[in-house]
C-alpha cells in the first residue's frame, strides 16, 4: 500500500515511533502507540475517571498498610497509583511506559535517585522489568546528574521539561536514554514574547529547536533518543516527521488518523546539518540557561505546574482515603 493510501498517523508510524501522551488506557488501545508517557497532570485526570477507581482505592490501602506519617502515606499512594496505571498501560503497548519522579525533587539529585529506584522496585513487584520503564525527570542540572547515576545502574531515564539547547547537550553528555523537548510550550513563549498570533510550521520556534537537537545528536553520534513532545497542532508534528519518537495527545492522534494527505519525512539521521560537539560543565550549563530566558522561564513554570498537580492529586487521594 502506498503512503497516499494511508492516513497520516499510519504514515507517521512508518518513519517515527509514536508515543501516546496520555494516561487514558482506552485512548491508548485505540491508537496503538509503541510507548506511552504520563506525568502528574495526566495522572490527576486519570485518577478522576471511574474506570480507575479500583486502582486508586488499592493504591491508598496499600500505602496505608506500609504505615508512616500522613506525608509518607500520600507519597506512597501517589507512587503506587502511578505504577498501577503504568502497569495497566503496559498491557496494551509493546514498548515502554514513562513514569515521573515527584517534580518537587527537581533540584535534589540524591532524593531523585532514591525515588526513581523506588518506582522501579514497585514495577518489579508486579513482575515488570526495568527495561520496560523510563523514569521521567525534569531537565535541571540536578535532574541530569541524577539521570547519569541511574543510567549507570541500568535504569533508563526520560528527561522532560526540556526547552533549551544547553539542556539537550548536557543530557547527551550524561548518557541519558531519552529526552522530551517541548515543542508547543516553546511556541507559546515566543508568541507571547513577540505578540505574534502564529508561526508557519517550518518557522515554529519549537520545531526549529527540536530539529537543531536532532541534527546535533546524529552528527556527533549521540545515542540519546529525541522524542518531541507538547504539540499544539499537527503542523508541528508534520515538520518533525522522522524524529526518533514523538509523544502525541489523543486529540492530535485523532486528527492525524482522519487526515488522508501524504506525509513527507522531514528529519533524517543520514542527512543532518553539522554542529560540532560542545564541551560543558555545570558553570557552562547554568550560564547558557541564564542567557536563555525562554528555557529558564518554561522550565521553572513546568516544574511549578507539575508540582501543583502533584499536590492536587495528593489532596484527591487524601479525600478518598
Amino acid at each position: 500500500m502506498s503512503n497516499n493510501m494511508k492516513n497520516k498517523l499510519e504514515q507517521l508510524k512508518s518513519m517515527t515511533t509514536v508515543v501516546a501522551d496520555t494516561g487514558d488506557i482506552e485512548a491508548i488501545k485505540r491508537y496503538c502507540p509503541t510507548d506511552a508517557t504520563t506525568n502528574p497532570s495526566l495522572l490527576l485526570k486519570a485518577a478522576q475517571l471511574p474506570q480507575y477507581s479500583e486502582l486508586v482505592s488499592n493504591a491508598i490501602s496499600s500505602a496505608r498498610s506500609l504505615g508512616g506519617d500522613s506525608h509518607t502515606i500520600l507519597n506512597n499512594a501517589v507512587d503506587r497509583l502511578a505504577v498501577a496505571i503504568g502497569k495497566e498501560i503496559l498491557t496494551t503497548i509493546p514498548g515502554r511506559i514513562s513514569t515521573e519522579v515527584d517534580a518537587r525533587l527537581s533540584f535534589n539529585t540524591n532524593e531523585t535517585i532514591v525515588r526513581a529506584r523506588k518506582i522501579i522496585a514497585l514495577y518489579e513487584e508486579y513482575g515488570i522489568s526495568k527495561e520496560r520503564v523510563l523514569i521521567k525527570i525534569a531537565s535541571t542540572w540536578e535532574g541530569i546528574e541524577a539521570a547519569k547515576v541511574l543510567e549507570s545502574e541500568g535504569i533508563n531515564c526520560n528527561l522532560t521539561l526540556l526547552f533549551g539547547f544547553a539542556q539537550a547537550v548536557a543530557c547527551a553528555d550524561a548518557g541519558v536514554y531519552l529526552i522530551s523537548p517541548f515543542v508547543g510550550r516553546i511556541l507559546d513563549w515566543h508568541k507571547r514574547d513577540t505578540g505574534r498570533d502564529s508561526y508557519p510550521a517550518p518557522e515554529d520556534p519549537g520545531v526549529l529547536s527540536v530539529t537543531r537537537i536532532f541534527n546535533y545528536y546524529k552528527h556527533n553520534g549521540f545515542k540519546t533518543i529525541v522524542m518531541g513532545a507538547s504539540f499544539r497542532n499537527i503542523g508541528e508534528i508534520e515538520e518533525l516527521a522522522g524524529c526518533d519518537r514523538l509523544t502525541i495527545s489523543p486529540a492530535l492522534l485523532e486528527e492525524l488518523e482522519n487526515d488522508q494527505n501524504p506525509l513527507e519525512q522531514k528529519l533524517d539521521s543520514a542527512q543532518v546539518s553539522a554542529e560540532g560537539k560542545l564541551q560543558l560543565d555545570e558553570g557552562w550549563f547554568r550560564w547558557e540557561m541564564n542567557n536563555d530566558a525562554m528555557a529558564t522561564e518554561k522550565l521553572a513554570e513546568g516544574i511549578r505546574n507539575f508540582a501543583a498537580d502533584q499536590e492536587k492529586l495528593e489532596c484527591l487521594l487524601k479525600e478518598l482515603a
